[in-house]
């Protein structure tokens, strides 16, 4: 964990070394004006020494603002290397995620993930500065003025060793305690941040339902949970104050009452008590300071754990030591593949699929909710990897491409259609940063999208809220598949992504399709039959098997599944799933 956050650290070292050294600079300076102080009280005051007193006053001055200057430059360097430390961990993880396939993302949620990003780095952020500052300071400070307090009075510094001893003790026991409540609140945040983004992102749903209390109910709950287990943690460690002042003031006692006694009989001078009673307040000031940074590290270390997740998971798709940079058409082979999300279950999502594509063939793939329609495409641009088996675009195994070379010519309209917020133009150059005006626009053209596009007062210059919230399905829909056509991809995935839209607009973006883009291959998944009747074959998909193959006419001579189906549709009455029951 220690090595997979410190290298993070990056640019920041210099920073991280330096701040340390202004702090033991700064301690150093501190222990010494106790002494001073001293000098001035029993060779100054006490012996009616003006000189010696101005120049000891003088060395005093001039030790306070070397001190106050290291404390400065150990803020600011503290300060710059946790910030650049937390920036860089939110960069390492962000990027991080960007590589992740569909299975490594499984493993998080979207709440967590933020929480990760958010919460837990700042927490981090806080605990590293701690440790490059109070984590430095106090032990130094601890050390320095328990050898002065030696130097002076072996046998009034026994006292202060026995009460950093007993308050180590305390110490440990509050922080282990503490570990164990912060470890289960972080994922608490989770749920509560989970609870606020579904909130938000479906807030037309939760307002057309009328669900505004039960969404306020489970926004209470969510935060009731964080806040009893912060209550435990505090519990524990509200008990750190207490102690700490009980020992300064009980410290205080037995060395001012110890102390007057010694000074009357003349084995310990006036100076030597103020100045064990300066280092009784920094030795127990460092134990409070040593008690605050051991809380903030028991909380960071949840924090952390969670952080390192994120760093360290692979993503388990990868390019090959040698990638083909070229696909030289847009054939496509299952060849025996097997595949589970799971790759401990026993059932898999698809089982032994044997499939052969041509180029430029139009494939209609239908089949009841459930029947892994989505997962099969998944395979083809790799958001997956078969687990048994093997997928083959272009005469080539889909492994031994890289990654983005295939997904450019392999585009997907994923069945959750996604825009971003920015005008029109902006969203369609997702799929070509470098496409023309004029292409966007014909894009558009084979999509059916100019035909609203251009009803809107800015065109394509319309801005897009974020998500689309201000287009509507269909809408939405034809954006998403202009995007991907914009990409002149060798293979065009359309998952259920014209569902939204009228019979009659789903026919002329096919009827686009033929006549604009015939050297591609068109893979359709529907629901409705009349979306995929025209397409040279049709893949019927049943529990993850391939039920039939063929083309229209040869499935609804062959396929009992397929006829039901056209004939509970055409009469009016059917979808796929009731036609699949029968």
């Amino acid at each position: 964990m220690l090595k997979t956050l410190g290298a993070q650290i990056k640019e920041f070292k210099k920073d991280s070394f330096l701040t340390p050294v202004f702090m033991i600079l700064e301690v150093l300076m501190e222990t010494v004006i106790p002494l001073m102080m001293a000098s001035i009280i029993d060779n100054g005051v006490e012996k009616g020494d003006i000189h010696h007193i101005y120049v000891m006053g003088g060395l005093m001055i001039v030790t306070a603002c070397v001190s106050l200057f290291a404390g400065v430059m150990g803020g600011k360097y503290g300060a710059r290397a946790s910030t650049g430390f937390a920036r860089n961990l939110r960069k390492a993880m962000y990027e991080n995620i960007q590589t992740f396939s569909f299975s490594n993302i499984d493993k998080f949620s979207t709440a967590g993930l933020v929480t990760r990003l958010t919460t837990d780095v700042t927490n981090i952020q806080m605990a590293y500065q701690m440790i490059l500052r109070m984590c430095v300071r106090a032990p130094i400070t601890l050390v320095c003025a328990m050898i002065m307090a030696f130097f002076i009075n072996a046998k009034l510094a026994c006292i202060y060793l026995a009460a950093v001893i007993l308050l180590g003790i305390i110490l440990a026991f509050i922080t282990v305690r503490a570990h164990k409540y912060f470890t289960q609140v972080f994922p608490k945040y989770d749920d509560l941040n989970a609870s606020v983004q579904e909130n938000v992102s479906a807030i037309r749903v939760v307002k057309a339902y009328v669900r505004e209390d039960f969404e306020k109910e489970r926004f209470k709950k969510a935060s009731e949970n964080i806040y009893k287990m912060f209550v435990k943690a505090e519990g524990v460690i509200v008990f750190n104050n207490p102690v700490m002042m009980a020992a300064v003031y009980t410290c205080i006692i037995l060395i001012s009452w110890i102390g007057a006694k010694m000074i009357v009989v003349n084995s310990l001078t006036t100076g030597e008590l103020m100045s064990l009673l300066t280092y009784c307040m920094n030795i127990m000031m460092s134990l409070m300071m040593l008690s605050m940074v051991f809380v903030m590290i028991t909380m960071s270390i949840a924090s952390a754990e969670r952080i390192c997740e994120v760093l360290n998971e692979k993503s388990d798709i990868t390019n090959p030591e040698n990638p083909d940079h070229e696909v030289t058409d847009g054939s496509i082979r299952f060849d025996h593949v097997t595949f589970r999300y799971n790759k401990t279950s026993d059932t898999p999502v698809l089982d032994d699929i044997n499939l052969s594509i041509a180029s430029g063939e139009t494939i209609g793939i239908i089949g009841g909710t459930g029947s892994s329609k989505s997962s099969l495409v998944n395979l083809i641009s790799r958001l997956y990897d078969v687990s048994e088996g093997a997928v083959y675009v272009g005469g080539k195994d889909v492994r031994s491409y890289d990654l983005d070379t295939l997904r450019n010519e392999v585009s997907v309209v994923l069945q959750n259609n996604v825009l971003f917020s920015g005008s029109i133009f902006d969203n369609l150059r997702w799929g070509n940063p470098d496409a023309t005006d004029e292409q966007c626009r014909h894009a558009c053209d084979l999509a059916c999208a100019s035909e609203f596009i251009n009803r809107f007062p800015d065109g394509y210059n319309t801005h897009i809220e974020q998500g689309g919230s201000n287009v509507s399905g269909g809408q939405k829909q034809r954006l998403c598949i202009a995007r991907a056509l914009l990409k002149n991809p060798k293979i065009l995935i359309l998952d259920d992504s014209t569902s939204a839209v009228d019979t009659a607009t789903d026919a002329k973006i096919r009827k686009a399709f033929a006549e604009e883009i015939p050297n591609t291959t068109k893979l359709i998944i529907a629901q409705r039959i009349s979306s995929v009747m025209n397409a040279d074959r049709i893949i019927v998909l049943n529990n993850g098997v391939v039920d039939g193959f063929g083309s229209h006419e040869e499935l609804m001579e062959t396929n009992a599944i397929y006829r039901e189906v056209y004939e509970s549709q055409t009469q009016g009455s059917g979808d796929f799933d009731e036609g699949g029951a029968k």
